[in-house]
């Protein structure tokens, strides 16, 4: 019974925790579906949210392509239209240049129909106008019994003989006034001024000497197989003697300024120390530069000297370069600078502007400076510079006139003549043979310079040799052989000399690169 009791009450249980377990079980179920839906709801409003923003995300995209083809297209649009504005802004211009063009050659067109008329009616009024000269000529001729030829020569010495007459009146009276005193007062100015002014003469010379600080400097300025010296030669045009003079090398140039770059440049490659091609070339375009400095102090100078101011700057250049030219050889700028002395003293002499003379005499020369390189006598050439610079007429003729290339026409001509003549006729201050000798090697760099594609020639060795440098892009090696050639015929026919002359072309290529 107790067992039965037992059974009965375990059944119960297992009923009862059946039915425990299958409701627990089912609001478990009923849960989880509840999430499940809950989740896929959640989902499914989660989609929509990404698609809408995904179709907003499209749209914009859209909209902003839309916008930036909509610019494009503006943008494009517009350009179009500018280049159709120019176009058609550029056709107006044609049309109107063509209308314009013709205008123009309509205008000429009828121009030239005018002249045509002009001329044809100018024609015929010549035409009657010689026919009406030529019967008035018959009718004299008849009248007078004398061809026109015959009339005209008689009137002519009719003329001449009294012009003639009355000429030699005049002067017979201004001559029996000025006879008595005019010698004396001449001769009186004249040796008063020279009296006054009293100026040194040097010599020039055609050579320089250099010192050095020793015999073993002579091997280093003659250089490997002679590259120093003959880029000094070549580069400055002289000629550098070498010889057994202990510690001096001689410079030898008809030209002083050569000679005088020549010089400095040598003394500072031997103070530098450094001897080779590109130092002497940087040496020598150095000395050029500061010789320019140089020969502007000279001119400089030169005018203070005489009290001259305002003087034109490219006058005080060609007075500086009269320092390095010589005439028979006188310095030309000494000669000019005596010339304004003398011409000064004679004007106060006279009571003419003493300020004017002198200016005159320092200017006198200045064709010298350049008549080298242009062709012309060198007063014409210096009257022309100083009409050219601004110098008033009365010193131009005065220029002009002081070789009597002109007639002098003024007090102040004659006195820039007078001076001239005693500046050259001192004592010593001029020499022929100095004079011939330069120049004849100026006749020989003129001949070499004469012929096309040379760049510079020099005259050395006492015009025993003409070293010409030549482009190298214009000249090749066998045309250096025919130039050499042609200006060695050339010299034969056109100069006189002794001995021989050696013509040396000399062309050479450089390729220049700089380390950065």
């Amino acid at each position: 019974m107790l067992s039965l009791s037992i059974a009965a009450g375990l059944l119960l249980g297992a009923l009862i925790g059946f039915f425990a377990r299958k409701r627990f079980a089912e609001s478990k179920i009923g849960s989880a579906e509840e999430n499940s839906k809950k989740i896929l709801s959640e989902a499914v409003k989660e989609a929509e949210n990404i698609k809408k923003e995904a179709q907003l995300q499209s749209k914009e995209d859209l909209y902003r392509a839309k916008a930036d083809f909509e610019r494009e297209t503006r943008n494009k649009r517009q350009e179009l239209q500018k280049v159709e504005k120019r176009l058609a802004q550029k056709e107006e211009n044609l049309e109107k240049r063509v209308d314009l063009i013709d205008q123009k050659e309509g205008v000429l067109s009828r121009r030239e129909k005018a002249l045509e008329h002009q001329e044809k009616q100018v024609r015929e009024m010549e035409g009657k106008y010689t026919h009406a000269l030529e019967e008035q000529k018959k009718l004299m001729e008849k009248i007078s019994g004398m061809t026109s030829e015959e009339a005209k020569r008689i009137l002519m010495q009719s003329l001449e003989n009294e012009a003639k007459h009355e000429a030699a009146r005049t002067i017979r009276k201004i001559e029996e006034e000025t006879k008595e005193n005019a010698d004396k007062i001449a001769r009186n100015i004249i040796a008063s001024s020279i009296q006054r002014y009293s100026a040194e003469y040097v010599a020039e010379r055609t050579v320089s000497v250099v010192a050095l600080p020793n015999d073993e400097m002579k091997g280093r300025i003659i250089g490997r197989e002679g590259r120093n010296i003959r880029t000094i030669e070549s580069l400055t045009g002289v000629d550098l003697i070498i010889d057994d003079t202990p510690e001096a090398i001689l410079i030898s140039a008809f030209d002083p300024t050569r000679r005088e770059i020549a010089r400095i440049s040598l003394e500072r490659l031997i103070t530098d120390g450094r001897i080779h091609p590109a130092r002497i070339e940087e040496i020598v375009e150095k000395v050029k530069q500061e010789m320019e400095v140089t020969i502007r102090e000279a001119g400089e100078q030169a005018t203070f000297d005489i009290g001259s101011h305002r003087v034109n700057p490219e006058v005080i250049r060609l007075l500086g370069r009269l320092k390095y030219r010589t005439s028979f050889d006188q310095n030309v700028l000494q000669h000019s600078l005596e010339v304004a002395f003398f011409c000064g003293l004679m004007a106060a002499e006279l009571g003419i502007n003493e300020k004017s003379a002198k200016r005159a005499g320092l200017l006198h020369d200045i064709g010298k400076a350049v008549d080298h390189e242009i062709e012309g006598s060198h007063a014409v050439i210096g009257a022309d510079l100083a009409k050219k610079y601004g110098e008033v007429e009365e010193i131009v003729h005065a220029i002009a006139a002081h070789h009597d290339d002109i007639k002098p026409q003024t007090v102040l001509a004659v006195l820039v003549q007078a001076a001239d003549a005693l500046s050259a006729a001192r004592p010593g201050a001029r020499r022929e043979m100095l004079v011939t000798y330069v120049k004849h090697l100026q006749d020989i760099e003129q001949i070499a310079n004469s012929f096309p594609g040379v760049n510079k020639s020099y005259a050395v060795q006492a015009g025993r040799e003409v070293r010409i440098m030549v482009e190298s892009k214009d000249v090749s090696d066998d045309d250096s052989v025919v130039l050499a050639k042609d200006v060695a015929k050339k010299i034969e026919e056109s100069l006189s000399y002794p001995g021989q002359i050696k013509v040396t072309v000399i062309r050479e290529t450089r390729a220049v690169e700089f380390a950065k």
